[in-house]
């Protein structure tokens, strides 16, 4: 690629790039000496798993990774004690460091799933952060301002709502800094939530006589809702880790505008390509079939594609031709007539009798592929097994005892 070629390519799906001039300097020096840039992701591993929320700033990674520079995936075991307050308007319980390292440890798994294991960095910040004295922070501290901190957006809304801030979080934004200065970083990735740290590490490359680094940031992805950014909690998201045909069912699940937003985000297709897709939609193309196209490049990046296409053939048996799965799970209850509502809850199909009314009124429940219309219906129980569909994925084979 040109040097105009790589930038635009570094530059899909991006929100920041602080600044374009700078990394085209950074770019024309490597690409004559021969020397590759060092590009920093750093991550703090809070909890044990990492969805496609997260893959987002990561395959940004693996993109200067392709283009043959040397990628630093660092993890914040650290600054992970901490807690971010990144976004946070309550102070962040700090993690144990026997937590912090088992959390490590998945993100080590998973991540390999996306960058080539040979041609990535590893490194943790305790490296460093571990053996800063009393004195070494004070040196660090000195290098900027209680202004300067308490600029950042988290910090002003919290003493506006007169909300408590702890110390140790205005201690994050330096601490991650330095990791900047420690790894003589030319380019850090980051969300957009991440824009305030990351300029604290150009800075303090700066205060340490460095060449500051680029910043590029990129958006936060919305989850399968299309409104709130992915979250577990929000249990709107899509594991990494999660089964071909569980992904897939969920990235049918998504809307068809939502589709170019992960088309965008999630795959390596060049905006070119995109409109492409989208012009056939327009001209008439079932956007299903083009969203299956995203499910199977997403689950091959992240699985196979022999997987990909197995979950296509799934889904396609199960909700297309209408058939359930091959293999069911059984289950054993008292015989005779039996609420249906009930029946959910006692089965773990519903957390309770009124979400299981809930799906009953929705149109989600079915049993021996009819439709329940009513949460007050009653099903028959005997020896021949009772097959209940909820929703588009969970099924479950009912006998009577």
């Amino acid at each position: 690629m040109t040097i105009d070629e790589q930038i635009e390519f570094l530059k899909k799906g991006t929100v920041d790039l602080i600044r374009e001039d700078d990394l085209r300097k950074k770019l024309e020096r490597s690409q004559k000496t021969g020397k590759p840039l060092r590009i920093k992701l750093g991550l703090d591993p809070t909890a044990p798993d990492i969805h496609l929320g997260h893959t987002v700033v990561i395959r940004k990674l693996k993109a200067f990774q392709d283009l043959g520079h040397t990628v630093i995936f660092l993890i914040g075991d650290f600054t992970g004690m901490i807690g971010d307050p990144s976004g946070k308007n309550v102070t962040r319980p700090p993690l144990s460091r026997e937590e912090v390292n088992a959390n490590a440890e998945t993100y080590k798994q998973q991540m390999f799933k996306l960058l080539d294991p040979d041609k990535t960095e590893l490194r943790f910040n305790g490296e460093w952060m571990d053996k800063f004295t009393a004195a070494d922070f004070v040196k660090l501290c000195a290098k900027t301002t209680v202004k300067q901190i308490l600029e950042r957006d988290d910090f002003t809304k919290r003493l506006a709502d007169e909300k408590p801030i702890s110390l140790h979080e205005l201690l994050y934004p330096l601490t991650q800094g330095y990791d900047s200065v420690a790894l003589n970083s030319d380019v850090e990735l980051g969300g957009t939530d991440q824009k305030f740290n990351l300029l604290m590490g150009r800075n303090l490359q700066r205060e340490y006589q460095m060449e500051p680094q680029v910043i590029i940031t990129t958006p936060l992805l919305e989850g399968l809702d299309g409104v709130n950014k992915m979250s577990k909690s929000l249990n709107n998201y899509i594991g990494i880790e999660e089964p071909a045909n569980e992904i897939f069912g969920k990235v049918m699940s998504i809307s068809d505008e939502l589709m170019w937003r992960y088309y965008d985000l999630l795959t390596d297709l060049t905006p070119a390509a995109i409109a492409s897709l989208r012009s056939r939609v327009h001209a008439g193309e079932n956007p299903r079939d083009i969203k299956v196209d995203l499910a199977k490049q997403i689950i091959s990046d992240l699985h196979s594609r022999t997987e990909a296409d197995a979950a296509e053939a799934e889904f396609v048996r199960r909700f297309v031709q209408k058939e359930a799965p091959d293999e069911i799970e059984v289950r054993s209850v008292t015989a005779g007539r039996q609420n249906i509502a009930q029946l959910l809850a006692d089965t773990g199909l519903a957390s309770s009798k009124g979400e299981a009314r809930r799906l009953v009124e929705q149109g989600g429940v079915r049993v021996n592929s009819e439709r329940v219309s009513a949460a007050g219906a009653d099903v028959e129980i005997g020896p021949e097994p009772v097959l209940i569909q909820v929703g588009k994925r969970r099924f479950l084979k009912i006998i009577g005892e």
